[in-house]
């Protein structure tokens, strides 16, 4: 009976230990980044660990993609280091502030990163050098027959037109969201469509609705032919691209990387809104991988 008693204990001891190994890693040797729901931030992610694994020994998890709410509640949680943000996000999403709240004499970005350090010990890296704000756009025909250049503009037509855009943006996380927007512009569509991210522009090259808000720098926005309107009432704060991380990462990894944040950093500026375009438009409308799209880039631009 003793002996039968010790073998379980000790297959018990054994599957325990082997639970305990399985998918663990070296946390001192790790940088874990969460990957980012659009092209561009895939791209900019790809970059950083291209140049990672160039020139360190770490280990990079990718963590699968997720809305910036949840990859900021992710980061600030402990379970990721990194990932892909903008200064208007950080603002107005994920600290619930307003343009009008950044002091004068500061900008976004270092206002927003000044307070996103002293809430949350994260940090933003150099800013990336792309301004993806959000941008009124219309198909082309709406353009021609209204003769918009504007969202004003578009204002005073909006109840002739329907409007769509992803689940993110009607949601109440932020300030620069849906019904803020409506409100300042007097925008009264004729109809207000919620659709999944991934099928926004699908949806209005079917002709489902013929207004959107997109990413400035995005590809599809010439595919889908679509004109962007001026926001004219400067509504939408800077959206500049930058890595949010957590502080501590690169406390965590000085042993194994002590230059992990100029490295980091070298990718700051490398992007331009025109250089950003180009590569989403590679990515999803050619088909070309992120991969490859992000490594042709560093080589052109000398960092591979």
């Amino acid at each position: 009976m003793k002996k039968k008693i010790f073998a379980v204990w000790m297959i018990f001891v054994l599957l325990c230990a082997s639970l305990a190994g399985c998918g663990s890693k070296d946390d001192s040797n790790t940088l874990r980044i969460i990957d980012s729901r659009i092209s561009e931030g895939k791209i900019a992610i790809r970059a950083a660990i291209l140049l990672l694994e160039n020139r360190t020994d770490l280990d990079i998890e990718l963590k699968d993609e997720m809305t910036p709410v949840n990859s900021f509640q992710e980061l600030t949680a402990g379970n990721a280091d990194m990932f892909m943000s903008y200064d208007g996000t950080v603002l107005t999403t994920l600290l619930h502030l307003d343009p009008s709240d950044v002091p004068d004499g500061s900008t976004v970005y270092d206002y927003a990163n000044e307070q996103v350090q002293e809430q949350y010990g994260c940090e933003m890296l150099d800013k990336l050098g792309l301004n993806n704000t959000y941008m009124m756009a219309v198909t082309a025909d709406v353009q021609e027959q209204y003769g918009l250049e504007t969202t004003s503009d578009l204002a005073v037509v909006s109840s002739e037109i329907v409007f769509g855009a992803e689940h993110e943006f009607f949601d109440e996380e932020g300030s620069a969201k849906y019904g803020p927007y409506a409100e300042a512009y007097g925008l009264n569509f004729k109809d207000s469509i919620s659709v999944d991210l991934n099928l926004k522009y699908s949806a209005i090259e079917n002709g489902n609705f013929q207004a959107t808000v997109v990413y400035a720098t995005d590809g599809l926005n010439t595919k889908a032919n679509l004109k962007l309107l001026e926001d004219d009432l400067h509504f939408f704060p800077e959206y500049n691209g930058a890595f949010l991380a957590r502080s501590d990462a690169f406390e965590r990894l000085e042993e194994a990387c002590p230059e992990l944040k100029d490295i980091l950093n070298e990718l700051g500026g490398i992007f331009t809104d025109e250089t950003m375009s180009e590569l989403t438009y590679r990515v999803d409308v050619e088909g070309e991988s992120v991969d490859d799209v992000a490594e042709d880039y560093l080589k052109e631009i000398g960092l591979l």
